[in-house]
């Protein structure tokens, strides 16, 4: 009996010291940080570029491609996932996976036009808060900083003490930050200054000061203020002309249709190609562009807010962004063409012509070796952190293609341009990857001396057969000998004939200098791109390496004729700055686009056919000797074509002639890429305000995308349906 009242004793100890044992793990595993993983999406797919954030900490992350996500978090914390209107909040709990799904319901009540931002008045305050000087000195203890506490939504105040120094930290809560850092720009009678300076500030002497949210700091301030401002106006800092000047801005950027526009961006100004009647104008030729920079950009100004500037649109650019599915050629030139006809979705009884190239697909370790320049701009103008920051994390995207037979060297020019990295074999990643992280912002912004040292240093280890190129990022602020678009011109086609490449990646916003770097990659036998977030590094310089640095075929022209038995009039969508004249076409001194490995480029022509009523129809007086019978019968024909091109070493070009059958198809038979691509172009236009187009409705747009959005393993068809859907 007693042996038996030990063994429960035993037993009853064994039990209570298990049950210690699992509180005190448990206690132990709530404290413990483990790894969340989980993809965010909503009805269209997996979302790239989706905010994960721990709330009330600094620890955040972003999803991938495929909308997938990897965090450190205690169980107990709250997710916060944020994403372009997206809202939602998520605890962690035992599961190590948390997946979230979006849907409008989570959507905040924001709306953003192609003229700005407008609001529904229940959903937030006003993006500009007047705070007057009896406000503040009614307060117990008056104190600027802390009177503005309670009286602004959003604004955030925190001051502490050691006991040596006081710290102030100001932060507009709700903001959309490009620095990690929500802090606002102060400005004290036009002046900037810190939170220290305007804690210490006499509540007595302020007559007013204006709080500033949102990206509407940009349209004062620029890219200073892109976290919101706010402007202190003193009693006697200014006189009485200077603060209605203020007053009366601050009135205009408060209007609910107000337009935020970096006012220091630079656009080429064009007008769009209008309908020819292929009598008059029988042939129309233009260069082919794989540029996309158009696009990336029209996804910034839409995600942050602002209105887009018309000529920023490119449509060409646009349309050319997608990666549609054309068959790889199986013939000995580099491309192969592809061509579909259907209905004009945006102009009823109109037809819409696309024509498709292929460039051919060469795998990797087929390719020839590269000799790569990389020309940063460290100029003082290059501080913020989607630019610099953003260049040297997308610079080691790139070199991590990079083999032991390719070369790598760094230029760079601010004040002055110098070489800190002389070629060096690809396979000594480290060391490159060190020369881009010691990089540091500052100085003036001529870039000349940069531009000339670095065909220097690619000329002197010019690899014959190979892949030699130049790759200037910046943002494109930075003058070129006596510092006109025409003096850049001049030196980069100088610098195009020693046979070395150029790819222009352009970074930042504010100042950006959009006209300069098209300008660069146009005369440079070169291509474009806008570098707006590491996952358009990612696609750009990982994803489609090959396409984007090593060309298969340069000087690529397209001339086409129409049949004026089937074709009253036509225009080419976009490409208005690659248009070329007839004569151009066999002249092989004349410079035009480049093809790269496993590129595809897609342009699209509208026609009116015969017979077709059109408001687009421009009338013209019957010609005397151009209407001459034709014996031939073409009667089937709607166009020919034809392609010259040149292969990267070459100088004497090849022709390529097919022609194109007058046989259309029903819209909603037409392939998955027509419908897309056609989308892409209408929501161009529609974005350049085109007097040609007749339908300009969102949700059409939206519904024939939406229709197309097959062929969309990166998730790129679904993001352009929400960029619709977001201007709606």
């Amino acid at each position: 009996m007693k042996n038996l009242k030990i063994f429960s004793l035993g037993i009853a100890m064994l039990f209570a010291f298990l049950s210690f044992k699992t509180v005190n793990h448990s206690f132990t595993c709530k404290n413990e940080l483990k790894t969340i993983t989980g993809i965010v999406s909503d009805e269209l797919g997996p979302i790239a570029g989706v905010s994960v954030i721990i709330k009330a900490t600094k620890t955040a992350t972003t999803t991938d491609f495929d909308g997938k996500y990897t965090i450190k978090a205690k169980v107990g914390d709250i997710l916060e996932f944020k994403y372009a209107g997206y809202r939602e909040n998520r605890k962690v709990g035992k599961s190590n996976v948390i997946n979230v799904k979006f849907s409008t319901l989570n959507q905040e009540e924001v709306v953003v036009t192609s003229m700005g931002i407008k609001r529904k008045v229940n959903a937030i305050t006003s993006s500009n808060q007047v705070v007057k000087s009896e406000d503040i000195t009614q307060a117990a203890n008056p104190n600027v900083v802390q009177s503005l506490s309670g009286k602004v939504s959003g604004l955030t105040i925190n001051t502490t003490n050691n006991g040596v120094n006081a710290s102030t930290r100001i932060v507009l809560r709700g903001n959309r930050s490009i620095s990690n850092s929500n802090k606002p720009l102060i400005v004290i009678d036009n002046v900037i200054a810190d939170a220290n300076t305007l804690q210490a500030l006499p509540p007595e002497i302020i007559e007013y000061t204006n709080i500033v949210k949102g990206a509407q700091g940009a349209a004062l301030y620029g890219e200073q203020g892109v976290n919101g401002a706010i402007i202190v106006v003193t009693k006697t800092g200014l006189p009485k002309e200077e603060k209605d000047k203020i007053s009366k801005i601050i009135k205009e950027i408060n209007q609910p249709t107000s337009s935020i526009v970096p006012d220091q961006e630079d656009y080429e100004v064009f007008v769009e190609n209008e309908f020819e009647s292929p009598k008059q104008s029988p042939l129309s030729t233009f260069s082919i562009d794989v540029d996309n920079a158009s696009y990336t950009n029209i996804r910034r100004f839409i995600n942050n807010g602002q209105k887009v500037p018309k000529d920023a649109v490119r449509v060409e650019e646009m349309v050319n962004f997608f990666k549609y599915n054309y068959t790889q050629p199986r013939d000995k030139h580099p491309f192969a063409i592809h061509t579909e006809y259907s209905d004009c979705p945006w102009n009823e009884n109109h037809k819409l012509l696309k024509i498709g190239l292929q460039g051919k697909d060469i795998p990797m370790d087929h390719l020839p070796n590269s000799n790569f320049v990389f020309l940063i701009d460290v100029s003082g103008s290059m501080s913020a952190q989607n630019k610099l920051p953003l260049l040297k994390e997308s610079m080691k995207v790139l070199v991590n293609q990079m083999r032991k037979e390719d070369k790598v060297a760094i230029v760079v020019y601010a004040g002055a341009a110098g070489l800190v990295l002389p070629p060096t074999s690809g396979d000594k990643k480290e060391t490159i990857i060190n020369a881009f992280d010691n990089l540091q912002a500052g100085g003036s912004t001529a870039g000349g001396a940069g531009i000339q040292l670095a065909y220097k240093i690619a000329q002197e280890n010019f690899i014959k057969g190979g892949n030699n190129r130049v790759i200037l990022a910046t943002d494109g602020d930075f003058n070129v000998g006596a510092s006109s678009d025409n003096d850049m011109e001049r030196l980069i086609e100088e610098k195009r004939k020693s046979g070395v490449f150029l790819t222009c990646l352009g970074y930042g916003m504010g100042n950006y200098k959009d006209s300069k770097m098209e300008t660069l990659a146009n005369k440079g036998n070169g291509n474009y791109a806008y570098i707006d977030n590491i996952q358009e590094a990612n696609r750009f310089l990982g994803k489609e390496f090959k396409g984007n640095m090593f060309a298969i075929a340069k000087d690529v022209k397209i001339q086409i004729e129409f049949n004026p038995k089937h074709v009253q009039s036509y225009r080419l969508i976009g490409y208005e700055n690659r248009k070329l004249r007839p004569e151009d076409f066999k002249n092989d001194a004349i410079d035009a686009g480049e093809l790269g490995s496993g590129h595809t480029v897609t342009a699209l022509y509208e026609i009116i056919p015969v017979g077709v009523k059109s408001d687009y129809l421009k009338e013209v007086d019957g010609l005397k000797y151009s209407n001459v019978s034709n014996n031939h019968n073409f009667s089937n024909e709607l166009a020919t074509i034809k392609f010259r091109y040149k292969k990267p070493d070459g100088e004497k070009s090849t022709e390529m002639v097919e022609t194109i059958k007058n046989e259309t198809i029903a819209l909603a038979k037409s392939s998955d890429d027509f419908k897309f691509s056609s989308s892409v172009a209408w929501f161009g236009l529609k974005l350049r305000d085109s007097k040609l187009i007749s339908n300009k409705s969102i949700s059409d747009i939206k519904n024939l995308a939406k229709q197309g959005k097959s062929n969309d393993a990166e998730g790129y068809r679904s993001e352009f349906i929400r960029l619709v859907d977001a201007i709606n």
